[in-house]
């Protein structure tokens, strides 16, 4: 009974940890992302954690929960991973800084935000 409580144990804390070279953080879904750490070198992303720590804080015990939804993640994502071009860099700074944004059409607080016509 032990083993099979230990077996149990052990995969939760896999499941929440990351591979070596990455870390976990949350978007406000709660959706789930295993990032790589190459991308603490992208300013978009660090606009993101400046402004997860401005809203929520630094944590402590917790995951880091990002200020933006799982779609404009995923989105984001899939930029970093193609390569950033430097206009597109610049329009998703402004977007992102601007608003608490998502790829809908509308932000959090009602405006349209630039990121939708990418």
């Amino acid at each position: 009974m032990a083993r099979k409580w230990q077996k149990v144990a052990s995969k939760n804390r896999n499941e929440r940890m990351a591979n070596k070279g990455h870390f976990v953080v949350y978007t406000t879904d709660k959706n789930r992302f295993v990032i790589p750490l190459r991308y603490l070198n992208i300013n978009v992303f660090r606009e993101l954690l400046r402004m997860s720590e401005d809203e929520f804080g630094l944590p402590t015990d917790g995951p880091i929960t990002l200020v933006c939804d799982s779609t404009l993640m995923n989105y984001l994502i899939n930029v970093f991973e193609r390569g950033l071009s430097r206009e597109l860099e610049k329009a998703l700074l402004v977007s992102i800084s601007g608003n608490r944004c998502s790829l809908d059409q509308r932000g959090g607080s009602g405006r349209r935000c630039l990121v939708y016509g990418y």
